[in-house]
């Protein structure tokens, strides 16, 4: 009798235990956005545009995604200081929506002015919150190279650890994923131009970047 009672209760509890992993593989497989859980390894050198776009394509996958046009959100800028490619222009029409299904912005224009992205939402593909102000170790500096409204700076100043080769000389703007910083002002708030990286390195290494707040994350979208 009690082994008879014991195998149904254990198929119920298999069945319920596939029936609330559906959802969420269904929000994996449909995730446009997320920041990247962990950086290349080598501070600001990606490999460029294209082995930053490799690196959201591999995590993505990894994570269950279905989608296989994944672009980085970064600038780039050429010789002498004039605009390259702007971030905004990488990255598609949108809507874009995390790993748990939640979408942090319906159209570029959102995503550049009052989009949901929070500590809440700015999630890694796996679904996990990244650490921000306040957390051990703090993560919350983002790779961009990019301006405020998406697009890539147009002076001699190295904004983007030449053009993401860099992981010793040079700077990298970044943002902040948590929309946290040490003042209450736009800066420190935005998810995308906080500040240059900095450090003894020469501000593109993974030490810099750690020093100041970050792991050499980056934000990756969907281009749908």
């Amino acid at each position: 009798m009690t082994s008879g009672i014991g195998l149904p209760l254990l198929a119920a509890v298999v069945l319920t235990g596939f029936a609330m992993a559906g959802p969420a593989q269904a929000q994996q497989a449909g995730m446009t956005f997320f920041v990247t859980s962990a950086g290349k390894g080598n501070g600001a050198d990606l490999g460029g545009l294209a082995g930053a776009d490799a690196h959201c394509q591999a995590l993505a996958t990894a994570s269950g995604s279905t989608n296989t046009n994944w672009r980085a959100y970064l600038s780039t800028t050429e010789p002498g200081g004039a605009a390259g490619v702007n971030a905004r222009d990488r990255i598609g029409k949108g809507p874009w929506q995390n790993a748990k299904g939640v979408v942090v912005a319906k159209d570029v224009a959102e995503l550049h002015g009052a989009n949901s992205l929070t500590k809440q939402t700015a999630l890694s593909e796996k679904g996990d919150v990244i650490n921000g102000r306040g957390d051990t170790p703090n993560r919350h500096d983002v790779l961009t190279g990019s301006q405020p409204d998406g697009t890539a700076f147009a002076s001699a100043d190295d904004r983007t650890c030449k053009n993401w080769t860099s992981s010793a000389q040079g700077a990298a703007m970044v943002g902040h994923s948590d929309r946290i910083g040490l003042r209450d002002d736009d800066a420190s708030k935005s998810w995308n131009s906080s500040h240059p990286s900095r450090g003894p390195d020469g501000g593109c290494s993974q030490n810099d970047l750690k020093s100041t707040g970050g792991d050499a994350l980056f934000y990756c979208f969907a281009t749908n």
